[in-house]
């Protein structure tokens, strides 16, 4: 039988890179080298990274140059809500690029996508790489108990290239892109769940967004501290919503903050993770 190929992707640097490669970032690519040891680590990206952390991982990667995508950054769907003005206002445009690259990416090769804020903590069971297609819920059955209508995240997917979820969706993305952060993504996937549930399996939450996308979540990974890793395959953490230093609503860290000594010494559910990825 046909498996899911052990081939990584990550889609990073789509805007100019006027800052050195992060260690989280490093971590997430060295988390995934070490912990599920795949045939290759495939790094789309449009500006190249560069920085320390950045030359220490590159030759671990194979390296794609990928095209801008016209549809998102020509669109004039952004001026059609307040969401979309905002998003556009911020400069974000480049994660809806990233929704579509993601995709076309499966499409291409097949395997397993992951954004750059993912830290990988066990490798994920053989069995997985036997389905179709294979996508996390945001919400667990206490946040949202009917099984079809739980958000799912595009955060970390495996897919087979012949994957009928997969192809449906991505047709999906251009029809009902509005412009508003998720309703070509997240929302437009578990609608297509509906229409075809057989196509795909969810995991639980727990296996990649353990810790939500919300205060408790987010300050529970770098600012408490949660041991209990078990039936967590990664670790989503959610960069868009404290990256900056301006940005202080989920959690007082910014990434600023996240360096060596941090990582090493810092009592937190992330570094206490994230610090067997150091040398």
């Amino acid at each position: 039988m046909t498996e899911i190929p052990r081939i990584f992707h990550f889609v990073f640097g789509l805007r100019p890179q006027d800052e050195p490669f992060h260690l989280l970032h490093y971590l997430c690519l060295e988390s995934c080298r070490q912990v599920n040891r795949p045939e290759a680590i495939h790094f789309h990206y449009l500006n190249e990274p560069w920085g320390r952390w950045w030359d220490r991982i590159r030759p671990a990667l194979t390296l794609h140059r990928v095209d801008p995508e016209p549809f998102v950054r020509d669109s004039a769907r952004y001026a059609n809500s307040e969401e979309g003005r905002i998003v556009k206002r911020r400069d974000l445009v480049y994660a809806h690029e990233s929704d579509f690259i993601r995709l076309k990416a499966l499409a291409t090769w097949g395997g397993v996508y992951a954004d750059m804020d993912t830290l990988f903590l066990q490798a994920m069971p053989a069995e997985l790489y036997r389905e179709q297609f294979v996508i996390g819920a945001e919400q667990d059955a206490a946040e949202q108990p009917d099984p079809m209508q739980q958000s799912l995240c595009n955060a970390l997917m495996l897919a087979r290239p012949e994957s009928a979820f997969l192809a449906r969706w991505l047709e999906r993305m251009y029809e009902v892109f509005d412009g508003t952060w998720s309703r070509h993504s997240c929302q437009e996937a578990t609608l297509v769940r509906r229409a075809m549930p057989a196509a795909l399996r969810v995991l639980p939450k727990r296996c990649f967004h353990r810790h939500g996308a919300d205060r408790v979540g987010v300050r529970t990974l770098f600012e408490g501290l949660d041991e209990d890793t078990s039936g967590m395959y990664s670790m989503h953490l959610w960069a868009h919503l404290w990256w900056d230093e301006w940005r202080n609503d989920f959690t007082i860290v910014h990434a600023g903050m996240i360096d060596e000594d941090y990582v090493r010494y810092a009592e937190t559910t992330y570094a206490v993770a994230a610090r067997r990825f150091l040398d």
